[in-house]
């Protein structure tokens, strides 16, 4: 069999995707261990595709409730599907109960320790575990106290101003007391492991984290110098795109994006993933098999650390892995697949993320782009070339579309011409202003020529997203839109199946 050489492991996006440069490929790829340099024969997989979504499912009950009686419950009732569907009742019973049981007692285990150790006056060096979110009058910023998460408020021009000026990782000498959270807020922010607020009466000396957050660092504050050269707001939705970083965009640009439903941009996902993948394939051709696996793998942890581990690209960086680890060992996987068993990972690990709106909204779009993307752009040939862009972006809508309405209450009807026209050029921003924000912020006298593309790629973004909100019917308009959408779509598939589809049974 020919072999066909693959640019590197394919990796996930949280985004909608378009053409073959972002996010996951559903294309089969010929003989791609010999491509990864994998070893021995690919062997079937012990789990049907239907038996991991199920590992899945009641993983997310578990984690949901926190009560591993009621995803036994489910577990239960799908080992019984699979049985109906051909399954071994003994495998499906055993798997399913066995991680119902494990993700509701983490998820127990979890709540439990959302309860601080210690509440009181306390005075010495915190961590820094994120960097400052800032609001309309006060600043957050997320720090570590003897191993456990607390918020704290700057309030007031000069110590917003001093806190903004913190990066993640670093520790800083504060003096303070630790409080409780309402439970409200504590539900609100349980899936950053916030365990209370820290009012901080004065704060002293700062400085530096360990090694890798000291060059986690270096790089954003390149990047930022680099996107300083971009005039206006260009220069903060410029570090968006790159790294997700978005503290220094205006409001008013915040709502634009997500009123045409390109807000996802803005949120680093597997589409940076897998740009960062592709700019070191190079390198990665040139090692051998599992030098190469490593090296993926260290590439990967470092971008998650550069986002400071959002929960859409931990959730593409676990997927990314382990489509790394199944291409070096002759393993081929589909995104599908791979979708469901991190997701299954995740919530046993960490429970508390099943609370992140990020994580479901990734979640949600990479699986429309996956399973129904393909398969929608299989059913609208008559669309020509057409038929991916739009399949794809719809795919990825459909995803979303239970999170995005019960969370904002809204599913804009622009997002599809919008993504459409942004999405391409976003991807090119992303693949190429890592390095040449880099570049520019290491060396200046570059940065207005090698900026320029990006500055052209964010202009035409912004653009996009102001028109987007501008032309955005709102309210009943725009499910009434959705709908006459749904029907076009339906009608040129049921063409396309009569001009394609399989020939009736009297034939």
């Amino acid at each position: 069999m020919r072999v066909r050489y693959h640019r590197g492991p394919a990796v996930s996006g949280a985004a909608p995707v378009i053409g073959r440069g972002a996010g996951w490929s559903w294309r089969v790829i010929v003989s791609i261990r010999r491509a990864y340099g994998a070893l021995g024969a690919a062997r079937r997989h012990p789990l049907s595709d239907g038996l991991v979504v199920g590992c899945a499912a009641v993983a997310a009950v578990g984690a949901w409730t926190a009560d591993w009686r009621w995803s036994v419950v489910v577990a239960a009732a799908g080992a019984v599907a699979f049985r109906l569907s051909g399954e071994s009742l003994l495998r499906a019973s055993l798997l399913l109960i066995v991680i119902a049981v494990a993700a509701g007692v983490r998820a127990d285990a979890a709540w439990d320790g959302l309860a601080p150790d210690a509440l009181g006056p306390y005075g010495g060096w915190v961590r820094v575990a994120d960097d400052p979110q800032p609001f309309a009058s006060s600043t957050r910023v997320l720090v570590e106290v003897d191993g456990e998460r607390f918020e704290m408020w700057a309030r007031g021009r000069a110590r917003r101003i001093r806190v903004s000026e913190w990066r993640a990782g670093e520790f800083v000498s504060v003096e303070g007391r630790r409080v409780t959270l309402e439970p409200e807020r504590r539900d609100r922010v349980a899936w950053q492991h916030v365990v209370g607020e820290l009012r901080v009466d004065w704060v002293a000396d700062r400085r530096a984290g360990g090694p890798v957050d000291r060059a986690s660092n270096r790089v954003r504050a390149a990047i930022e110098r680099g996107g300083e050269t971009l005039p206006g707001d260009d220069g903060s939705l410029f570090r968006g795109l790159v790294v997700g970083d978005d503290q220094d965009q205006p409001r008013a640009m915040i709502e634009r994006f997500r009123a045409s439903g390109l807000s996802h941009l803005t949120a680093v996902s597997g589409q940076n993933v897998s740009f960062v993948l592709a700019a070191a394939g190079p390198l990665l051709r040139a090692l051998r098999p599992w030098w190469r696996w490593a090296v993926t793998l260290g590439l990967i942890a470092w971008f998650m650390s550069l986002t400071r581990f959002e929960p859409s690209i931990v959730r593409a960086g676990v997927m990314a892995a382990m489509s790394a680890t199944a291409f070096v060992l002759g393993r081929e996987r589909s995104p599908a697949r791979i979708l469901w068993l991190a997701v299954a990972a995740l919530l046993l690990i960490d429970p508390l993320i099943v609370r992140s709106v990020g994580f479901w909204l990734s979640v949600g779009a990479t699986a429309g782009v996956a399973i129904i993307g393909p398969e929608l752009a299989a059913r609208l040939g008559r669309l020509g070339v057409f038929a991916m862009p739009v399949g794809v972006t719809v795919g990825a809508q459909v995803g979303v579309v239970v999170p995005a309405v019960l969370v904002f209450g809204r599913l804009p009807l622009v997002s599809i011409p919008a993504n459409l026209l942004a999405v391409p050029v976003a991807g090119f921003v992303m693949l190429y202003g890592l390095p040449a924000g880099l570049v520019a912020g290491f060396v200046p006298a570059v940065a207005p020529v090698v900026m320029l593309p990006c500055r052209l790629g964010v202009r035409w973004v912004d653009t996009i997203a102001v028109l987007g909100e501008r032309l955005e019917p709102g309210g009943a308009a725009t499910w009434v839109g959705w709908a006459v959408l749904v029907a076009v779509l339906s009608l040129i598939a049921a063409m396309n199946r009569d001009r394609h589809g399989d020939p009736p049974a009297d034939r």
